[in-house]
């Protein structure tokens, strides 16, 4: 058995109590866990092939022995959506600003699980991380709790490996213990230099910009992102759009502003499901196949975005 979880604070929050509740419940021993991203998608049919695996905080995979999420795009596939049923080890729950609590939730109705009382803050800070659902820009910028010195530090990580890690952390250590690791504190000073660098540089390098929406590549290795610069830099927009660099290769992030949230219904991860993402009404995401693509598609979605508005 293997998790695979998306590689964010809330896709490894879920990975660290799914792994739990499935050696106290379910008679594993040892549960490896590995990060992927939406490039995975790109041959979902055949993800994991031979194996037995469990799907945390992704897309919907029809093979997966366990699977939970809450990602309103997380069918691939209209048959699957329409076909699907919530089952004794699969749940879906779209309203849920994260994952970690509908596997919690599940596994104390269905399985007698009997989460630790450290997963409590866990839970608590991921339905804010990945709703942002902070009291302010500045608090996501600059705010000193633990979760956020972690949350920070996954953007600096060295390696793949070091998210498997933290995993791991999450499921023995409480949150404080886990900011002050070495390794995380050394990842998040990096990270503090790098939002101070994505502060100083995003407005140079802005490719469009109106009263409500702007487009920015940050695709440049001298310049840092982060992914609530807009909107400490323009509070009055309601939308951004940027391109990113990856590991995986470009990446486009399309997101409304937390503290002035566009009067419009547009489902951001729905339009972003169009280019082979997904996300949230308010957050989504793609992996374009190349940099010209990744250009045309951002330009694409921000002209969209402004006729909507």
């Amino acid at each position: 058995m293997k998790i695979y979880y998306h590689r964010d604070f809330d896709g490894m929050a879920s990975a660290a109590i799914l792994t739990d509740a499935l050696i106290q419940t379910q008679g594993y021993s040892d549960i490896p866990c590995e990060g992927i991203n939406f490039d995975r998608t790109l041959d979902w049919q055949n993800f994991a092939y031979g194996e037995e695996f469990a799907v945390v905080d992704f897309h919907y995979h029809p093979r997966a022995k366990y699977w939970f999420d809450h990602h309103p795009t997380t069918f691939l596939e209209e048959s699957q959506k329409e076909n699907y049923r919530d089952t004794k080890y699969h749940f879906f729950d779209p309203q849920s600003p994260s994952c970690p609590p509908i596997i919690t939730k599940h596994a104390q109705k269905h399985w007698g699980y009997n989460p630790p009382e450290h997963f409590t803050e866990l839970i608590h800070w991921s339905d804010i991380i990945d709703s942002a659902g902070f009291d302010s820009a500045e608090q996501a910028l600059f705010g000193e709790e633990d979760a956020i010195v972690i949350s920070r530090a996954l953007t600096c990580s060295p390696n793949y490996n070091f998210y498997d890690n933290i995993v791991e952390m999450m499921r023995k250590l409480s949150l404080e213990e886990i900011s002050q690791q070495k390794s995380i504190q050394k990842c998040y000073k990096r990270s503090c230099k790098n939002r101070d660098n994505a502060l100083e540089n995003f407005n140079e390098n802005i490719l469009s910009e109106s009263d409500n929406i702007l487009l920015a590549d940050l695709r440049s290795k001298k310049i840092r992102r982060d992914r609530f610069a807009p909107f400490f830099l323009h509070k009055n927009i309601s939308f951004a759009v940027t391109l990113l660099p990856t590991r995986a290769g470009d990446h486009i992030t399309v997101s409304s502003n937390p503290w002035n949230r566009p009067s419009t219904n547009i489902h951001l991860g729905n339009l972003m499901k169009k280019y082979g993402g997904g996300g949230h009404a308010y957050v989504g995401g793609c992996n374009p196949p190349n940099s010209h693509k990744a250009m045309r598609w951002a330009r694409e979605i921000y002209s969209y975005l402004l006729e909507q508005i």
